[in-house]
């Protein structure tokens, strides 16, 4: 199942039964390719008065690198124990395993009009506040807080590198539970674009 992933129209990634995934968009392409992959789709879905998740993940094979379509209007709150759930399910399938298969979710660039995709295989998913590092949190009012303290999004990066520390100050995300999947994603975008160093970042995000 080799094959590349190129372009998709606009924002719709329909799957075999006809149902529709809106991808967030994105002003910038962090990978703009995939080999050898599977399909994971998370489906918006009404039910009644709630908002529910709805995974299809028949297609996925577990020695590929596998692509989460997620729906742009579903909440973290929503998303995240689900793909809590896949990542698990990958990483605990030694029989199957392949060490060089990725995850990704994938989204719209709104610039070059093509399908992106962003790489989270080494990210551990905590839904609890982080207790250590410089505490980045992204809340549901589009409001980036540092340690507590507000930061506008075009000085973040200047503002992090003006903190006062004896050694290399590790950096921690977190996410207000109630953002969509879209705000995620450019958020993530955005923090990509940073470019850390290693050494200064954790693995853990943290969802609240």
């Amino acid at each position: 199942m080799k094959y590349v992933i190129i372009f998709f129209t606009f924002l719709l990634f329909s799957c075999q039964e006809k149902k529709d995934v809106l991808l967030p968009k994105s002003n910038v392409s962090i990978v703009k390719e995939v080999q050898d992959h599977s399909p994971i789709y998370i489906f918006f879905k009404i039910e009644g008065k709630d908002t529910l998740a709805e995974v299809n993940r028949k297609n996925s094979i577990i020695s590929t690198n596998w692509i989460f379509n997620i729906d742009k209007r579903l909440s973290l709150k929503l998303v995240i124990p689900e793909v809590i759930k896949l990542q698990e399910k990958k990483r605990g399938d030694s029989a199957h395993k392949n060490e060089k298969a990725e995850n990704y979710y994938s989204y719209a660039d709104s610039v070059k009009k093509n399908l992106a995709f962003l790489p989270f295989t080494k990210v551990f998913y905590k839904l609890e506040k982080p207790k250590f590092g410089v505490k980045i949190h992204f809340t549901k009012n589009n409001l980036i807080l540092v340690n507590g303290i507000s930061v506008d999004q075009s000085e973040l990066l200047k503002y992090l590198h003006k903190l006062p520390s004896d050694k290399p100050n590790k950096f921690v995300f977190s996410f207000d539970k109630n953002l969509t999947f879209e705000n995620y994603i450019q958020n993530k975008t955005l923090i990509e674009s940073f470019k850390f160093p290693v050494f200064n970042l954790t693995n853990e995000e943290f969802i609240f």
